[in-house]
């Protein structure tokens, strides 16, 4: 009898869950429910399969609106009709045209229009809802034409009339207006509460026909989905048996280019994946990945397989990994889990500038009703909402502020601010917006409207309404096409080493990389500045306090740098067996059968797969759910609670102490959201040797793509002081010399225009074009007559010295362009054939500091360059030992002057900051520090700069840092002409 219910879904209306509104269902003893999200069908996947394990029969629907207004609801006869709707609503999306306010002829859909809104003469699939408080206006209807039509309409929203208070919330949020402002057109009724059945069919009690007419439409839907199929599309060819025979060949031809010796091992291990992959149905994943790796190496695209696919051989025969399972001794129960019914999953990451077109690629060879990127839910959680119910309240923007930044002031007790957090706890983790995944593909056999409408984002690819676990419970298995930059400064080093030294560097050959004695030794100092993954302080020091100078050590490293590793005290722990080997004990013997590569610390989620299953009993598929639910990637806490439970039942029928369990539990529970698998820390690791090979080697022209593609960990003023500190001469944006992007000649490292703050990007491109066109600048007068640019964009050329070659002050340049260059933007003159020569006047000297440079270099491009900020302090103090003397001083009291680089902060057990910083001394070298909260909150940081520091050099298995008793940010000479 519900045909109209909204969940949480029917973003800023609904208040209920699927699992919510299942169960006011069982509550009231409904036997069928249909569920018409507003605009989405983002639930219904989940709607449907609850419905089931509950015994209610599920119906699916969709409820289309223009903004607030009431168009009609698509109710689907079965699961044709919902492909129907879905396929209405993302033709609409895609188009971004407004819904029509009558549908078009659906095939199995029944359309439901208000009673207020119905068309003249009816198609044979169209009705007319009544609710229950309409009834008695049918006094006035031609009821006899129409009564055919009418059906049962109770509009269901929220559970009881209490939440109709977290309803308005949302409707104001929604809106973005004040609570007062709302009016009725902006809100549900109060009564869109479910009821019992017999007490809403009393309503139509004078009406029978309307009953019949409802029990025929609910009689008439049915809808379910096959929860234990794939969906990926099932072939790469035109048959199963096909694609294992081309899997085959592949596979075979890539493993004589990867082992040219040891091919009997990988022979072995090739033949038994393929028998695998085939009796699972997983060749044509395989395949089509390696279509999308084919296609991006013919257009010289670098990319980095990842995912627990990257545990397979025949992945790395395919090249859609760089990463050797035997090498590493990858656990393989991880891929061939014969209990595992969807194919392991590929993270291919690409260049930022390159991922586009490998997308395009997919959808245009895939097709787009076949493609779509995988959704995501954005959720009210944190300080969003309160500001937020802030903005309904009507709360002034300090306010808001002094609520979030300081919940506990004085002033944020009133009666106001109470009710804000009484609502925000009612909405936390409600769905607020839908948005994409990083990177999820799906490939589908079938239409994916079959199984979800589709959203158009502005990144103009057909999305996904639900997200990657509905997917995932649907049958889908994602081919995750990610952004890095990293990836982005290794490909593009490479060109700028053979643009600048005539050298073609292959940068797949790791496996030279990993035995370079330069990139070994880089690797064990820490000189990993602008390498992926390993160049943050926290990475450095772990790689000093390893002496990591190989692949395996840094793989580990990889994985143990991770929040839950290291918040778990784990971390330590694996430094300190690494340095004493016989030092301690393991936990248990298992713990030594299945870790001792990793001294008995559960570093990688293999780890948790095989304690789960050598320690504790579980089967394979259960502790493949808990690996699962330890990455983050498992949404079903009834399931881990099962595999908890049984977790210790098991150990207790083993006859393990309960401390045991429960420590080897707490080490599991640690990894929650964060464990890499081994495979993917390999991934990394192979990057990271990349990045050490180029930087070992070419550091000038590695540096310079690192500046290039801004994705670095630190700020790109430390990039350009590394490259400095590597031997380059870091020049000023040049109109000679310069590019749209920082470039190297010889070490000359010219910098960008695209580091200028303000430079308009069509200004950058003209200069560049007529540059290309006609030769090089003469002076400012030859550039004005060619470049056509207004006065602004000209200062700031002149003042970040761009105009330097014409040997002329800034000062008379800004002068002569004054007088020279309207507001406007000047008329381009015709090239002459013969230069004319102009009248000159002969201004006075001008005097010039080169602070002033400076100080316009900070303005512009956010530090200096003339001057580095150490030469620009009233101090000629540069500290009593430099970063380099650190080691030879632990357990001293050291005045210290560093620049800031970089701030890490972390709370303590007592929930106060401690933070962590980064600082480079005169000299460009990094020294570490710690700021506890005490000396903290006495000695706060005063945002970047330069800081004198006293402190006590400490160390930890051989990295010295600093704990800082005190510390001030130093005074700064002032710019001269203010």
């Amino acid at each position: 009898m519900y045909l109209n219910t909204h969940s949480y879904y029917s973003l800023r209306y609904g208040t209920m869950s699927p699992e919510r509104i299942i169960e006011e269902a069982r509550r009231y003893g409904v036997k069928t429910l249909a569920l018409t999200d507003i605009n989405n069908s983002t639930g219904i996947i989940d709607f449907v399969k609850l419905c089931h394990e509950n015994g209610i029969k599920a119906i699916a629907g969709i409820e289309f609106r223009d903004s607030d207004r009431y168009l009609y609801t698509g109710i689907a006869r079965n699961n044709k009709g919902f492909s129907e709707l879905n396929e209405f609503l993302s033709w609409h999306n895609e188009k971004k045209e407004a819904l029509p306010d009558r549908p078009p002829k659906f095939s199995n859909v029944w359309i439901v229009y208000s009673l207020q809104n119905f068309p003249k003469k009816f198609r044979s699939n169209e009705l007319v809802g009544v609710r229950p408080n309409e009834v008695n206006r049918l006094l006035s209807f031609p009821v006899a034409d129409l009564i055919s039509r009418l059906i049962i309409w109770k509009p269901v929203s929220f559970a009881n009339k209490d939440e109709f208070v977290i309803h308005r919330h949302l409707r104001a949020i929604d809106h973005n207006t004040l609570l007062s402002k709302l009016i009725p057109e902006n809100l549900g009724s109060e009564n869109d509460t479910m009821i019992s059945p017999d007490l809403l069919i009393c309503a139509y009690e004078d009406y029978p026909q309307i009953i019949r007419n409802t029990g025929v439409l609910t009689d008439d839907c049915h809808i379910q989905f096959n929860f234990n199929s794939i969906k990926n599309k099932q072939v790469f060819t035109t048959s199963r048996n096909d694609d294992k025979v081309l899997l085959e060949k592949l596979a075979m031809e890539g493993m004589k280019y990867r082992y040219k010796t040891n091919t009997k091992e990988a022979e072995k291990r090739v033949r038994h994946e393929l028998e695998i992959i085939d009796k699972l149905g997983f060749s044509s994943y395989f395949l089509i990945t390696w279509d999308v790796i084919r296609y991006s190496m013919s257009r010289g695209y670098y990319h980095v397989g990842r995912g627990s696919g990257a545990n397979s051989v025949v992945a790395y025969c395919l090249k859609i990994t760089n990463v050797d399972p035997i090498e590493l001794d990858l656990y393989f129960e991880r891929f061939i889990n014969p209990k595992r019914t969807s194919p392991p999953d590929f993270d291919i990451d690409y260049s930022w500038k390159e991922r586009d077109d490998v997308l395009d690629y997919i959808f245009k060879r895939y097709g787009k009703r076949h493609t779509a990127l995988i959704g995501t839910m954005s959720t009210f959680k944190g300080k969003s909402i309160f500001r937020e119910l802030g903005k309904v309240y009507g709360l002034p923007k300090e306010e808001i502020d002094r609520l979030v930044n300081d919940p506990s002031h004085e002033l944020n007790k009133n009666e106001i601010i109470d009710q804000i957090y009484a609502i925000g706890k009612r909405i936390v983790d409600f769905p607020n917006l839908r948005s994409i995944h990083a990177g999820g593909v799906l490939i589908s056999e079938e239409p994916i409207t079959n199984y979800i409408a589709l959203d158009m984002p502005p990144k103009g690819l057909p999305t996904t309404q639900w997200d990657m676990y509905v997917a995932e419970e649907l049958g889908y298995e994602k081919l995750d096409i990610l952004s890095q930059r990293g990836i982005g400064h290794i490909g593009e080093a490479a060109q700028i080493i053979e643009q600048n030294q005539g050298i073609t560097v292959d940068v797949h050959r790791v496996h030279e990389f990993k035995v370079d004695p330069k990139v070994r030794h880089q690797l064990k100092e820490g000189e990993t500045n602008g390498c992926f993954y390993i160049e943050s302080p926290a990475m450095r020091g772990l790689l000093k306090k390893l002496r990591c100078d190989n692949y395996i050590s840094l793989v580990a490293a990889s994985s143990i740098i991770r929040p839950g590793v290291a918040k778990s005290g784990m971390m330590k722990e694996y430094i300190r067996r690494f340095h004493n080997p016989d030092g301690f004990e393991y936990l248990h013997p298992v713990m030594k059968e299945q870790l001792s590569e990793t001294y008995g610390v559960m570093v990688y989620q293999e780890d948790v797969i095989k304690i789960g299953h050598h320690f504790a009993g579980l089967d394979l598929a259960d502790a493949d759910v808990l690996r699962r639910a330890m990455s983050g990637k498992f949404r079903s806490q009834k399931e881990l609670d099962r595999i908890a439970m049984r977790f210790f039942n098991n150990c207790k029928s083993f006859g393990y102490p309960d401390t045991l369990s429960q420590e080897v539990w707490r080490q599991i529970s640690s990894f929650a959201g964060y464990s890499f698998s081994k495979a993917h820390s390999a991934s990394y690791a192979v990057e990271s040797f990349q990045s050490l090979f180029l930087k070992s080697h070419y550091p000038l022209e590695f540096m310079v793509a690192v500046i290039n593609n801004f994705g670095g960990f630190y700020r790109s003023w430390v990039y350009f002081n590394e490259a400095k500190r590597c031997g380059a001469n870091i020049l000023l944006p040049c109109l000679n010399n310069s590019d749209f992007t920082t470039n190297i000649k010889g070490i000359d490292i010219y910098m960008g225009f695209v580091h200028v703050q303000n430079l308009e990007t069509n200004t950058i491109n003209r200069i560049l074009d007529e540059r290309s066109r006609n030769g090089l600048f003469r002076d400012l007068e030859d550039f004005s007559n060619r470049v056509k640019i207004g006065r602004e964009q000209m200062v700031l050329l002149i003042r970040i010295n761009a105009f330097r070659f014409t040997g002329k002050d800034k000062k008379e340049l800004l002068w002569e362009a004054h007088m020279t260059i309207g507001k406007e933007l000047p008329e381009l003159k015709s090239l002459e054939l013969f230069g004319i020569q102009k009248r000159e006047f002969k201004l006075p000297v001008l005097s010039r500091e080169i602070i002033e440079d400076a100080y316009d270099e900070i303005e512009l491009l956010g530090f200096p360059v003339s001057l580095s900020y150490f030469d620009m302090l009233t101090t000629r103090f540069r500290g009593e030992i430099l970063a380099r003397d650190l080691i030879n001083n632990i357990g001293k009291k050291v005045k210290m002057v560093g620049q800031l680089a970089s701030l890490k902060n972390v709370y303590t057990i007592k929930r106060e900051y401690m933070h962590f910083g980064a600082f480079l001394d005169a000299e460009g070298e990094f020294f570490d520090t710690v700021n506890f909260p005490d000396t903290l909150k006495k000695y706060p940081f005063r945002g970047y700069g330069v800081y004198l520091i006293l402190g006590t050099v400490v160390e930890e298995f051989g990295f010295p840092s600093v704990e800082v008793e005190k510390m001030a940010r130093l005074e700064m000479r002032g710019d001269p002409r203010f």
